[in-house]
């Protein structure tokens, strides 16, 4: 079943996202991790910064979690600074327009 993670960083900067992302996760053009089936991020209205990522199941999340993100986080400079606030959840429903 598809897991969804949504990340909410208080006092994040595009910047910063953009510098996460070369440290753990694609380039822009490219594709996503292996798992991940979307990825979307942007400002929030308190000035901070959103990641939402949909995984293909919790396990994905997990791997990507522990092999990626974490590892990343802690060698790329100027990136989000954590832990940010998150929420979790199983997919229930999925639509496409």
């Amino acid at each position: 079943m598809a897991y969804a993670i949504v990340h909410h960083f208080p006092n994040g900067t595009q910047e910063q996202y953009e510098n996460t992302l070369k440290a753990v996760h694609f380039e822009e053009g490219e594709s996503l991790p292996p798992g991940q089936v979307l990825h979307i991020a942007g400002v929030t209205e308190d000035d901070g910064w959103i990641v939402v990522a949909v995984h293909e199941d919790k396990e994905s999340w997990e791997s990507f979690r522990d092999g990626t993100l974490g590892p990343g986080l802690q060698s790329a400079s100027d990136s989000l600074e954590g832990p940010p606030n998150e929420l979790a959840f199983e997919v229930k429903r999925q639509q496409q327009a």
